[in-house]
């Protein structure tokens, strides 16, 4: 800290502050700021020009006035206490406790801003994240050290399954920890989240940071990468698996499109700015898995995609850093099914690094494989069904549409507390193919068929 505090403020501007007169001052630097009647807010150095600099106010500068306000700068960018000390606590989106406990301490500092990982040190992602979600642990299996976004549309119940998967993760009894990372939520969903996470939090599993909606809107930049640099202490310092949650990314995208505007940026697509792809990148390209190094970092993003529309700016970029993706679906959800995931849109690409013989159970790979052909199927035949007419049907394509429907009750609708483990998820799988005549079973060897109860 320089010890030195700066009257010089020459403009203020939605969040930003211009101040002039400056010298050593740097790029993302972090920066207290004292207001005229002795309150207390932050910023962060976003541009540097000779004796200028135009600061980001976390809490936006309403009430601010150019005359009487100081600042002095830290000399470094955001740093926080890593370590143990945040398992269990409640945190606003900064990570100041909001639980009535104390400030969160830690062994070690760390900035937030991170680094991605260095390919050239990264190990492949292998080995399971348990969801007990049996859609998700069936047919897209989350491995360890992946990025596997949720995509859903507003009004879906996206929101539910992130704190559903929060609460239920496990990596088979090695240690493991959740950061939950929310990004303007409304006051109800923010007490949604804490009473169905309570139990983990009690547990000390779980880091929970709550960004809400009446917050400051930049504060919706830093919680992620708060919530990340926490995980990677925990994962590669500690030898912990960490799952990260981060929920909404669209919030978040949002935030850097006002704050890009704030600062007369040229536009890109939608208004947001051209260095979303990148600044996407840099938050999720810091998970994974490092050669030598015990421990993990998972992350699942979820985010919303206005109107449902796959080619919005922060779905389609995310698309392309991810390994996959879980899409929720609004005919799904039509029919009262929970969680409305729609199977032949979702992908894991790294399901077979995860699941399996070794890993989960020797038939799973074959099973997803069979039961995904088998949903296509059926998909096709309702399109000709509703183009023809059902009358025109043959016996097979019927057990096709009974299949569908099966998958749907039987498989896919779960309570949102309900913990299922992988074998009974493939179990129910199982159960819903042996609908099928064993000629249509053409994906699964004979004598798996044979020990499900089908002829061999």
């Amino acid at each position: 800290m320089t010890g030195i505090e700066y009257t010089s403020v020459h403009t203020l501007r939605g969040p930003l502050m211009v101040l002039n007169r400056l010298s050593g001052v740097g790029w993302d630097e972090f920066a207290r700021i004292r207001t005229v009647d002795g309150g207390r807010r932050h910023g962060l150095v976003l541009e540097v020009d000779r004796d200028l600099a135009v600061v980001e106010v976390l809490e936006g500068t309403s009430g601010m006035t150019t005359r009487g306000t100081g600042v002095e700068f830290t000399g470094e960018p955001l740093h926080i206490p890593v370590g143990t000390g945040w398992l269990g606590r409640v945190c606003n989106g900064r990570g100041e406790p909001v639980d009535g406990g104390p400030p969160v301490l830690g062994t070690a500092r760390a900035p937030v801003s991170g680094h991605p990982l260095n390919p050239t040190h990264r190990e492949p992602p292998a080995e399971p994240v348990t969801t007990g979600v049996s859609v998700i642990d069936g047919l897209t299996t989350l491995v360890r050290g992946q990025k596997l976004p949720v995509f859903s549309v507003p009004g879906l119940p996206h929101l539910e399954l992130a704190t559903q998967i929060a609460a239920q993760s496990s990596v088979g009894g090695e240690p493991f920890s959740v950061v939950f990372a929310g990004m303007g939520l409304t006051r109800a969903d923010a007490a949604l989240v804490r009473d169905t996470l309570e139990e983990r939090s009690a547990a000390g599993e779980l880091v929970l940071l709550l960004n809400t909606a009446d917050d400051p809107v930049l504060e919706r930049i830093i919680t992620p990468r708060v919530a990340l640099t926490v995980a990677e202490h925990l994962a590669f310092t500690g030898g912990r698996h960490v799952l990260v949650v981060l929920t909404d990314m669209t919030s978040y995208a949002e935030a850097l499109r006002e704050v890009s505007a704030a600062r007369e940026e040229i536009p890109a697509r939608r208004g947001y700015p051209g260095y979303l792809y990148s600044d996407l990148a840099s938050l999720y390209e810091r998970c994974g898995r490092i050669r030598g190094v015990p421990g993990s970092v998972t992350i699942v993003p979820v985010l919303t995609m206005p109107t449902g529309d796959l080619t919005h700016p922060v779905p389609d970029l995310t698309g392309y850093i991810t390994e996959g993706q879980i899409v929720l679906s609004e005919q799904v959800h039509a029919t009262g099914t929970y969680p409305p995931v729609d199977p032949l849109s979702s992908l894991s690409r790294l399901m077979r690094h995860g699941a399996g013989p070794g890993r989960t159970r020797v038939d799973h790979l074959d099973v997803a494989a069979q039961l995904l052909a088998a949903l296509a199927r059926a998909r096709q035949v309702r399109e000709l069904a509703d183009l023809v007419g059902a009358g025109t049907l043959s016996r097979t394509d019927r057990i096709y549409l009974d299949l569908e429907q099966a998958f749907h009750t039987d498989l896919v609708a779960q309570r949102r507390d309900e913990v299922r483990k992988i074998d009974e998820t493939l179990d129910r799988a199982w159960r819903v193919l042996m609908r099928l005549p064993a000629r249509e079973l053409t994906m699964l060897p004979a004598d798996l068929v044979a020990a499900h109860g089908g002829p061999s």
